[in-house]
């Protein structure tokens, strides 16, 4: 059994500050899901048929600038910022030119865009994006052969190269080194996993071995990276060695699997460490911002630029799997109960401060607050990863939660037009083309490929389901065969049916997830709650079936036969949410929800939305609208001051019909001025 120190703050909030015991299971891999659901399916056509392409094209410079800061910066800097221009110039051989395209952080951007690629290929083939992917990384090799270290990183060799990781004066923080390399490193790992192509795979390795090479324990140098995500990806790669040590042979260099480990472990342990015990290898620290202000196992709190301090997350837990190290657990409990139960949004979007774009304290959540869409991706990984290491559906619940509302937020039904932040209210919002920090398109797509896999999840004896998309899926327990079929309407209605199909009778479990909002339960530290309307009903091949709940799953054990068929329903009918008296900075406010939903009222919906209150009597409305933003349901009710009928949308589905004022939190007419 699990060990945990419990400290009751806040009321209903109770903290989990240790956890000596863990219970990992695994996501399965992406060729043994197929997902046909009538909510996801068409909006992963158009990642893959659109939005893949426009992120490429547009790191290519093929756009036209739509928004002032890129017409401005393309003017003055008087070039096409083409990622792949930078390669080919350090091919050349070019050095200290002091020029290149885009802001340093562009490798890493053409990187996470072949990973989220790289998933979408397994699921959706495409010979032509996959020609389109090897003649990029034909340019990125040509540019590494130009390196007799096997070094790159474009933009510090055409502007600073005798400041490699942000030495000798230079700035990681800024450069990026580190931060690209790691995003190499993953890109080759999940394109040798799609295709069996090691050309990109084989740069990483040269880079990593390099890496190794230069830093780490003394007489080497002492960095950490300037921008988490190199720590999990270098664990990746080690673990792919590890579990194949066939693809050691395909690799045309020298592959050194546990430096790779031994590298992602210096840089999560030295953080907060910037001197040797004899003072000496003195380096610089970005405190807080990058998670480095004190030694990571005595952080007790998430801390400083949310992306950052999310993907460092997702690299303990990853780590902690693969350790079972008491410290990475603990440490990983604490980041993720401090961020979903005193810093996440309704939405679950993470980040309230755009200075820094950093975690705020706690409880400090205002409607105008950040919310980067990379926070949001960078939370919802780590929650995923936590439910790995811990079997616990709290996990997958937070996850759904930023999936469906400032995930998606994102990204336009066009797959063309993406937002930055993701504000709870605005005047004005509009989405852009791209950006002069277009950071958040290839985390997009990383989401897209990766999210058939987190569908579901086993270990050796269990099978959970975690998410309710449409599906086919294949398993494999004690050697058997199973495979389960999915058919739900979800979001929109809550019935869930599962067929379950083993080759042979065959005793196992089914943990199906219940959400936390479907038994009243927001946020499992209290930090939003609400009065779910409806019941949680399971069937088992059409008799009722008692509700066994453990850690958030419907559990049921037994010998399974072909055709068994599961039938979960949720209650996803409209209902009000209402902040922890804490938050001072929504207090005396409601959201309205449906299912995983948020929703907002828009000003092409409504006149005068500012002025909208409600009470929690109010009677909510939801209504299918089949030609409304690819067919949606509304959520319509009348204000309580006015009697005016308003219309409430998903938040996901802002900023589609133009550039209009929307707000997420409304008045509570039964409580203002109390």
């Amino acid at each position: 059994m699990k060990k945990y120190i419990s400290l009751l703050i806040a009321g209903a909030f109770t903290l989990s500050v240790s956890a000596q015991k863990t219970q990992i299971i695994k996501p399965i891999n992406l060729r043994d899901v197929q997902v046909k659901d009538a909510f996801w399916s068409p909006k992963l056509k158009v990642w893959h048929t659109v939005t893949v392409y426009d992120v490429f094209n547009k790191l290519e410079g093929k756009y036209e600038p739509d928004r002032e800061d890129i017409i401005k910066e393309k003017k003055e800097m008087g070039r096409t910022r083409n990622a792949f221009l930078n390669f080919d110039r350090v091919a050349q051989g070019k050095t200290n030119i002091g020029t290149s395209d885009g802001p340093p952080w562009y490798d890493g951007l053409v990187y996470e865009t072949i990973r989220g690629a790289a998933d979408l290929l397994v699921a959706y083939p495409d010979k032509k994006l996959e020609q389109k992917i090897d003649a990029y990384i034909d340019r990125i090799a040509a540019a590494q052969a130009a390196d007799k270290d096997g070094y790159i990183n474009t933009y510090t060799t055409l502007n600073r190269p005798n400041q490699r990781w942000g030495t000798n004066g230079g700035d990681d923080r800024w450069q990026h080194d580190m931060y690209n390399a790691g995003m190499l490193v993953e890109a080759g790992v999940h394109y040798y996993q799609a295709t069996g192509k090691t050309k990109l795979l084989t740069v990483a390795v040269k880079m990593a071995n390099y890496m190794s090479k230069v830093m780490g324990n003394a007489p080497r140098l002492n960095v950490i990276p300037g921008h988490a995500g190199p720590e999990e990806a270098f664990f990746k790669m080690y673990l792919l060695f590890k579990n194949n040590p066939t693809v050691q042979k395909q690799v045309n260099a020298p592959v050194k699997a546990d430096d790779y480990f031994a590298l992602a472990k210096y840089w999560v342990e030295k953080r907060g460490v910037f001197a040797d015990a004899d003072g000496s290898r003195k380096r610089e620290t970005f405190g807080a911002y990058n998670q480095d202000d004190k030694p990571v196992f005595d952080q007790q709190t998430i801390e400083g630029h949310a992306v950052r301090a999310t993907l460092l997350g997702t690299a303990i837990v990853a780590m902690a799997e693969h350790t079972n190290d008491a410290r990475y657990i603990s440490v990983a409990n604490r980041y993720w109960d401090n961020m979903a139960g005193k810093r996440t949004f309704i939405t679950g979007g993470q980040g309230a401060i755009a200075n820094d774009e950093k975690f705020g304290d706690d409880y400090f959540l205002p409607e105008s607050a950040y919310l980067e869409t990379c926070a949001s991706i960078g939370g919802a990984f780590f929650s995923q990863r936590m439910n790995e290491l811990q079997a616990d559906g709290k996990y997958m619940d937070l996850f759904e939660r930023a999936l469906y509302n400032n995930i998606l937020s994102g990204l336009s039904l066009d797959g063309t037009h993406y937002h930055y932040e993701n504000p709870l209210v605005a005047d004005k919002h509009p989405r852009w083309v791209w950006h002069s920090c277009p950071c958040c398109p290839p985390m997009l797509l990383k989401m897209a490929g990766a999210l058939p896999g987190y569908i579901y999840a086993q270990n050796d004896k269990d099978i959970y389901v975690n998410l309710f998309i449409g599906s086919t899926a294949k398993f494999k327990l004690k050697n058997k065969n199973i495979s389960i079929k999915q058919t739900t309407a979800y979001p929109w209605k809550g019935r869930v049916e599962l067929t379950v199909d083993p080759e042979s009778a065959q005793n196992f479990a089914v943990r199906v997830r219940v959400p936390g909002w479907a038994q009243g339960n927001e946020n499992p530290y209290g930090l939003y709650t609400s009065a779910t309307k409806g019941k949680v009903t399971l069937k088992l091949n059409g008799n009722d079936e008692p509700l066994n709940i453990e850690k958030g799953y419907a559990v049921i054990n037994r010998q399974w036969k072909k055709g068994d068929r599961i039938e979960l329903s949720l209650p996803v009918e409209p209902r009000l949410v209402e902040p922890n008296k804490q938050v001072k900075t929504i207090e005396n406010k409601l959201a309205i929800a449906a299912g995983p939903l948020v929703y907002a009222l828009e000003g092409n919906d409504n006149t005068d939305i500012k002025n909208i209150s409600i009470t929690k009597e109010t009677l909510l409305q939801g209504v299918n609208k089949p030609r409304l933003l690819g067919g949606v349901n509304v959520i319509e009710a009348h204000a309580t001051n006015n009697k005016i009928q308003f219309t409430a949308i998903p938040f996901f589905a802002l900023g589609n019909r133009g550039d209009h004022a929307y707000k997420v939190w409304l008045s509570d007419a039964g409580r203002a001025g109390r």
